[in-house]
């Protein structure tokens, strides 16, 4: 009979030591039933067993963790681990095992388990948590965990309004949620199908949530603003608000809860892959309420469970909740809702449904499981657990106009209608009044329309206005304004219009900041000029730190770009100008100001960027130089000590101390080890900075070289880098006995370093360096992309995507259609081996000569991973388009197999999306002779080898092909050239002739010299052709015409 390990609830707690009772009455004994049910629930959810056992005073209080066996006769109970929060959820339990040793296992690390979801103790720090909490103080109704279930794969429905009398827990008003990004999340009340148990919501709508990086957080503003354009919940980012939501990463995959949990930070976990649109919609509606569509309690009317399909250990996700615990405010079974499964979900198979929709009045079954966008029914039961105004909307265009309802023909009373504006972060809003005609009260008390400088009702009044004066143009402080109409009288007046513009730029006055291009992170508009001036407590620098960046990119950022420049105005010194993929690195000014300046054309559109500015410290610039002996290198955030060449920094990293080494600016020379010819002494450290002049390249040749070695040079070596800095590109590491190669630097310096331990010494090395002059270094020489530099000459190269001009030194976009004719070559994605772009499609058509097939075979695949491939693939078709059949398609980290076609065509379609970017592919193509080919009545050609007319064929070829024509044709072959090795027998090079589908078929003939053969006429429907050279004389080869043919009278033509 098995047991369970339980865990105390009360986090402060000491562990119990093992309890066990025996069947009966009196102490240490329990009924009988108290062990079935402990048995019962060993098969059952764990939740279930802490409901059945929820009475015992002994027992109350515990959470399952998992299974241990029973002792002889006993039921046992022993505390495990941390004290969490009230259960798991449905579907955690922990298998222990059944053995005996395993009764009393180990205490895990201390960890706080939310559902699926387990922040560890680094996660803990981060969200600032210094104690477990019981995040849902009131317990669920009996045989059901409502609340401690994450919402990892559930379904819809409103959680149900708080309990009469209840209070609501936590803070009200300004509470907020938030995106790590952290977010908040504003007005109202519960969510869809949602537990039927109070505190779920979040009020006034505000959900803060903590800032996350990068491209991942451009998904998650996406997600949030489009529940926001669609519903009056509003996300902000997090400031000091105790209750947020957290986006972070955690095992459990794609999982969050349902609901407001309580005070403190919320996880919503985006695992791997799940950093998708559509995903962190469906996360989002649970933080905002909504259960799974499918599990809403009449679920059975409208699809069926298929559970024999459903992995196992996830059948927890298709169980249906009861109708005390959610609430779909009225609302019918919505088949398209972003909350619903779909088809497949934890399927064992791709191919298997485990939910299967009922057929609808028309015969259909409905399409469930879409991850684009919210459905009306997801909207229209949002804005009734939100209880958002009837009237009024959320408007995110750059521009657009409102009015009050009805307008110009007049307003009815007791009307409410609030427009929320929210326009990108970086932008302002300016707001104005075409018209208004509302009845005029004193203070505006009864008719008035209302504008507050902020996301909702209590945020800074900018003005009250009634009457038919119209305001004077407003101006947001931020990127968000509140518009709020009501009236209360009688009197009709046409209303008001209102229009507003969002203008990016400004002065930013503040210590630390967000700048966002417009529209970020959707595309930035055409047309854009916005010029920002960064101004920081005086005493302080600016600096800047990229969280994104996507920009048109161009050689000379001569299209889009970011301009910066250090100071105030665009007269500064310019720090750079900056587009593309690649972030820049991190910035820092020289004074308290910097000036910023986005531009965009009217063409192309990206993602744009996002950056972070803060006030900036630069310690150098204290009087005593850092504590700095020579040099004090400011970083941002930090500073480091450094030494003149020559010199090295002494063991407190602040002093110098002479060294070996030094800086040489001859055009050649020699270099040794410290001691040379002798022994170089122990903890030695040298370094050599080679400089030429401008277009020089340096050659580094060792004459001798031995010091101590082994296989990674891990005691003493010398190290060669071109640059003068430690992080330079490294040429190589050496060490041991063996001469390095001749070394020749990028530019026109190099980095020599020697450094040994304090064991083993040796004699160490001698060598020379002498300088050539570089082309490339000087306007790299004239080539748009690459130079490659050589002795006494050099040559341009482009990058891929890209093809050399006729002029052989500017490079001209390819486009990404590709047509490929030649018989062998290397196809790599755009812009390899760089990341490849986002929102890209390129197709390669590849052709090679008639009666070949071709054969792809990959050096590298690197493409964001999807199980089915969904997002970014390599799709590769047997044909001449997409149309053909498919061969495969591909994502992820894995080089497939080569492929090889089953004709002369072969068709790549490469697709990626707005989110992750990789480095992409790299395959080589060749041809590969043989093959099967159907004879069709139009005429085909076949060529002896894929270069044939060029080059004679290949020695060691073996190459068999099979003509078929359909059934009652047969085979009829046409010679036109033909040039085959002569030899009296047909020995050495051949073609050799079978009347049927292989060698086992009567042969026709074999073939050798020169002058085709006469027509040739297969009695079946098929032809084997076998071609063979030898690895000596070569000729021009064969081409011969086939065609499919009505069976003939007379024999074949034999020879």
């Amino acid at each position: 009979m098995p047991g369970y390990v339980l865990q105390p609830r009360d986090a402060e707690a000491s562990l119990p030591s093992l309890r066990c009772w025996r069947e009966g009455p009196g102490p240490g004994r329990r009924p009988a039933p108290f062990l079935r049910a402990l048995g019962a629930a060993g098969a059952s959810r764990p939740i279930w067993l802490r409901s059945a056992l929820a009475d015992d005073s002994e027992v109350a209080g515990w959470s399952v963790l998992g299974l241990s066996e029973l002792a002889a006769g006993r039921v046992c109970l022993h505390p495990r681990g941390l004290p969490g929060v009230e259960g798991l959820g449905r579907g955690t339990r922990r298998d222990l095992g059944s053995t005996k040793e395993r009764l009393t296992p180990p205490l895990p690390l201390p960890a706080a388990f939310l559902g699926d979801i387990a922040l560890d103790e680094e996660d803990l720090q981060l969200f600032q948590v210094d104690r477990v909490v019981d995040l849902a103080p009131t317990p669920p109704a009996p045989g059901r965990a409502t609340l401690g279930a994450p919402g990892a794969g559930s379904g819809r429905g409103a959680a149900a309004p708080p309990h009469p009398g209840r209070s609501e827990c936590g803070r009200t008003g300004s509470s907020l949620m938030s995106s790590a990004a952290t977010s908040a999340v504003s007005d109202s009340q519960p969510r869809r199908g949602y537990p039927a148990l109070p505190c779920l919501s979040f009020p006034a709508g505000l959900t803060p949530a903590a800032p996350s990086t990068g491209s991942q957080r451009a998904i998650f503003r996406q997600a949030m603003r489009h529940w926001e354009k669609h519903t009056c919940v509003t996300f902000l980012e997090r400031n000091d608000e105790d209750s947020y939501i957290v986006f972070t990463y955690r095992p459990c995959g794609c999982c969050s809860y349902v609901g407001r949990r309580g005070g403190g930070p919320q996880a919503i976990s985006i695992g791997k892959n799940c950093d998708k649109f559509g995903i962190v919609v469906h996360e989002l509606g649970h933080v905002i309420g909504f259960w799974h569509e499918h599990t809403r309690p009449d679920r059975d009317d409208h699809v069926s469970i298929i559970r024999e399909n459903i992995q196992p250990g996830q059948e927890y996700n298709f169980l249906k909740m009861e109708p005390e615990e959610v609430e779909s405010l009225g609302e019918t079974y919505d088949f398209d809702s972003i909350m619903h499964y779909a088809r497949n979900t934890f399927s064992r198979g791709i191919f298997l449904d485990t939910i299967l929709p009922k057929y609808d009045v028309n015969g259909v079954r409905p399409a469930i499981g879409q991850r684009t966008r919210l459905s009306k029914g997801d909207i229209a039961q949002a804005r009734k657990l939100y209880r958002c105004p009837a009237c009024g909307e959320t408007l995110q265009d750059s521009q657009g106009n409102f009015s009050s309802p009805e307008f110009p023909n007049g307003y009815s009373a007791h009307m409410h209608c609030v427009w929320r504006i929210s326009v990108t972060p970086g932008e302002k809003i300016i707001l104005n009044f075409t018209t208004l005609d509302l009845y005029r009260s004193r203070l505006c008390w009864y008719d008035y329309v209302e504008v507050r400088d902020g996301f909702w009702r209590k945020a800074t009044l900018r003005g009250r206005f009634c009457g038919n004066k119209l305001p004077e143009p407003i101006v947001s402080t931020d990127s968000r304004l509140w518009v709020e109409f009501r009236s209360s009288s009688n009197w009709v007046g046409k209303g008001f219009f209102a229009v507003y513009e969002a203008i990016c730029g400004g002065d930013v006055k503040k210590d630390n900041g967000h700048i966002q291009s417009p529209n970020y992170p959707d595309d930035y508009r055409p047309s854009k000029v916005c010029v920002w001036k960064i101004t920081v407590s005086e005493g302080y620098h600016v600096g800047l730190t990229f969280q994104s960046f996507e920009i048109e990119r161009h050689d000379s950022c001569a299209y889009d770009y970011l301009e910066i420049r250090d100071g105030s105005s665009d007269s500064s010194s310019l720090i750079g100008r900056y587009c593309g993929y690649d972030k820049p690195d991190d910035i820092k000014s020289t004074s308290n100001k910097l000036w910023m300046k986005f531009v965009s054309d009217g063409s192309i559109n990206k993602a744009g960027f996002a950056v972070n500015f803060f006030k900036e410290m630069d310690e150098c610039s204290r009087p005593n130089n850092g504590g700095c002996e020579q040099r004090c290198v400011n970083t941002l955030g930090s500073y480091k000590c450094a030494c003149d060449p020559g010199y090295e920094l002494a063991s407190d990293k602040r002093r110098c101390e002479a060294a070996c080494g030094g800086f040489l600016t001859k055009l050649n020379g020699s270099i040794t080890s410290p001691g040379w010819p002798k022994e170089y002494p122990p903890n030695k450290n040298c370094i050599w900075q080679l400089v030429a002049p401008t277009q020089y390249r340096i050659s580094l040749q060792f004459d001798f070289f031995e010091t101590e070695g082994n296989d990674v040079c891990k005691y003493d070596f010398v190290e060669v880098r071109s640059g003068l800095t430690a992080d330079s590109k490294l040429h190589g590491k050496f060490c041991g006995a063996e001469k390095p190669e001749v070394i020749t630097s990028q530019y026109n310096n190099m980095r020599i370093e020697f450094k040994s331990d304090n064991t083993v010494s040796k004699k160490g090395f001698k060598a020379h360096f002498f300088s050539d002059k570089d082309e490339c270094s000087k306007n790299n020489g004239g080539c748009q992309h690459e130079c490659l530099n050589s002795f006494g000459s050099y040559e341009c190269q482009c990058r891929s995507g890209f093809v050399l001009h006729d002029n052989k030194h500017d490079c001209k976009e390819a486009g990404c259609d590709h047509k490929v004719t030649s018989v062998s070559g290397t196809i790599t994605s755009p812009n390899w081996p760089d990341k490849y772009p986002s929102k890209k499609e390129c197709t390669w058509a590849i052709s090679t000569t008639p009666g070949h097939r071709i054969k792809l075979t990959f050096s590298e695949l690197d493409v964001e991973a999807q199980q089915e491939c969904t997002y970014d693939h390599l799709e590769i078709f047997d044909g001449k388009d997409a149309k053909a059949p498919a061969l495969g398609r591909f994502c992820g980290a894995k080089e497939p197999e080569p492929i090889v076609s089953s004709g002369n065509k072969l068709f790549l379609k490469f697709v990626s999306d707005n989110s992750i970017q990789k480095k992409g592919f790299e395959a080589t193509h060749t041809t590969v002779c043989g093959g099967q080919v159907r004879a069709e009545v139009r005429t085909k050609d076949l060529y002896s080898h894929a270069q044939f007319g060029d080059n004679n064929y290949p020695g060691g070829s073996d190459c068999e092909w099979v003509i078929m024509a359909e059934e009652g044709f047969g085979v009829e072959l046409i010679f036109q050239t033909f040039e085959i090795e002569e030899e009296a027998d047909c020995g050495y090079d051949y073609m050799e002739l079978f009347d049927g589908y292989d060698g086992t078929a009567p042969r026709l003939g074999r073939f050798c010299g020169s002058g085709p053969p006469e027509e040739i006429y297969s009695a079946g429907d098929s032809v084997m052709i076998r071609f063979h050279s030898d690895d000596t004389i070569n000729k021009k080869g064969f081409h011969l015409r086939y065609t499919s043919t009505k069976f003939q009278d007379t024999l074949h033509t034999r020879k």
